[in-house]
């Protein structure tokens, strides 16, 4: 059986997913175990499932095949899931060559093949200058929507969430204090494993909660990946070399949850707890406004009045009105990619704003160039005015002249639009609907959306649906 540990805003949902599904949940959170009628063994998980620092989706590191079926229960959530391999997953080691030094907190490393990963200073004995090669690890994997390079150390390390072994640490130790820390390190001559030769063992704070049997595990399972990785390293060269991938034992891959995968997790949550409609949404716009879903639920299930008892829908108007978007913010248009990148198209001011999740975007153009499919000149002075409306798989953006003359429409045909407090948030599907200022509608792109399903970006579903709105659009647009 597939043992997840899971983590962040998304874990009641995702636990409670892989539980029904047949997966073992362990090394659960106290809130975890109080909220679920089932025990939590902390056990060595095969997977770790952890939500991304900006909340937007998931990271899921491990044993490949283990990642790969975990990370198959959560795309199929809903249509706008996606789902990236990293080539520079947790744990995988690399010969790197510094490329710039001397500047900030750390150094950009290559790492072979285009990749580029980020080293501290502080992680580095004497100084690190360009030209500099180390032999790194990847101890912090990046999303791809972000433009974050993965954080490399030049040690190496395995980890379990029980115990961490390391090539820089010597003896044991605990990441606890006090009595509990010393009877973990008097402990560990009990069990019957043997600690890799070169190898420093710390025990983790989830350890506190673990017996001795539990403990042997853990460890006797990092000790066997710590050899199985000085095996795969076994013919690597003494001095570190050209840049390049020499093992890559852990898999590593990102999930990025749209609009109505958040809220099929409100649906899998519900299953469990007190869940107010658009409860992952409004997780995932704020940390304050996080705190203030948990207070709001736990208020409601006090009272025994569950506030999604009978469906609902997200409450846009409560939410931008205590964090944002409203009427004079400024607001960033995060335009994602299939394959992963999120591209900013810019900032612009909410000029107009309404409770039902509509508002409108201002942006100043520069000039130079021309507006894409429209086939007409940028120049100073233009504005260009963006509808959005939250859930709609569409979006308009009119180009004005600076006398306010219309000289187009592009509408964008996309993922649920999300409205962030900071930024509007989707998933471009290649194809679009033009107007023109003389009035001409037409479908431009469609070939780019049928590349990507080729690829294997976009799932047939998808692509259907893409066109399907599309099509609604040049009816709409030709009337």
């Amino acid at each position: 059986m597939t043992r997840a540990r899971v983590r962040g805003i998304y874990t009641t949902a995702v636990t409670q997913l892989l539980s029904e599904a047949g997966y073992e949940v362990v090394q659960a959170s106290e809130p975890i175990r109080e909220r679920f009628e089932q025990s939590f063994e902390p056990a060595p998980a095969d997977v770790s499932v952890e939500t991304t620092r900006d909340r937007q989706g998931v990271e899921l590191s491990g044993d490949p095949d283990a990642v790969e079926t975990v990370a198959d229960e959560l795309a199929a959530l809903a249509i706008d899931a996606f789902r990236w391999t990293d080539e520079a997953s947790r744990g995988a080691v690399f010969d790197a060559e510094v490329l710039e030094g001397g500047g900030g907190s750390g150094a950009v490393v290559d790492l072979g093949d285009g990749r580029r990963g980020f080293l501290n200073y502080d992680d580095a004995d004497g100084y690190v200058d360009a030209g500099n090669r180390y032999r790194v690890q990847v101890h912090e994997p990046a999303p791809p929507w972000e433009d974050d390079r993965p954080l490399v150390v030049p040690t190496l390390e395995v980890g379990g969430g029980l115990c961490t072994l390391s090539r820089d640490r010597t003896g044991v130790s605990a990441s606890l204090r006090g009595e509990r820390a010393e009877e973990l390190v008097g402990m560990t001559e009990l069990l019957a494993v043997e600690i890799p030769e070169g190898w420093g063992l710390r025990w983790q704070h989830a350890a506190a909660d673990a017996d001795l049997e539990a403990m042997g595990t853990a460890l006797e399972d990092a000790a066997n990946r710590a050899r199985a990785l000085e095996a795969a390293l076994a013919d690597a060269p003494a001095e570190p070399g050209e840049p390049g991938l020499l093992a890559a034992p852990r898999g590593t891959e990102w999930l990025w949850f749209g609009r109505e995968s958040r809220l099929a997790l409100d649906g899998v949550r519900r299953r469990v707890e007190t869940t107010m409609p658009g409860h992952h949404r409004t997780k995932a716009a704020d940390r304050a406004a996080s705190a203030a879903v948990d207070f709001a639920e736990a208020v409601c299930g006090s009272l025994g009045d569950d506030p999604s008892a009978d469906g609902g829908e997200f409450p846009f108007a409560a939410v931008a009105r205590q964090f944002g978007p409203t009427r004079g913010d400024r607001l960033e248009i995060g335009h994602g990619k299939p394959d992963g990148r999120c591209i900013s198209l810019g900032r612009g001011e909410v000029t107009d704003w309404e409770p039902e999740g509509k508002l409108t975007l201002e942006r100043s153009m520069r000039g130079g160039g021309s507006y894409d499919a429209l086939g007409v000149p940028k120049e100073s002075g233009d504005v260009a005015v963006t509808k959005f409306r939250e859930g709609r798989w569409w979006y308009p953006t009119t180009y004005k002249d600076a006398s306010g003359a219309a000289k187009g429409t592009y509408v964008n045909v996309c993922t649920p639009v999300e409205l962030f407090p900071d930024c509007a948030r989707y998933v471009d599907l290649y194809v679009d609907v033009i107007r023109g200022a003389d009035g001409t509608v037409e479908i431009v792109d469609a070939d780019e959306l049928e590349a990507a399903v080729d690829d294997g970006l976009v799932s047939e579903a998808l692509s259907e649906k893409a066109m399907d709105v599309a099509e609604a659009v040049q009816r709409a647009l030709s009337t």
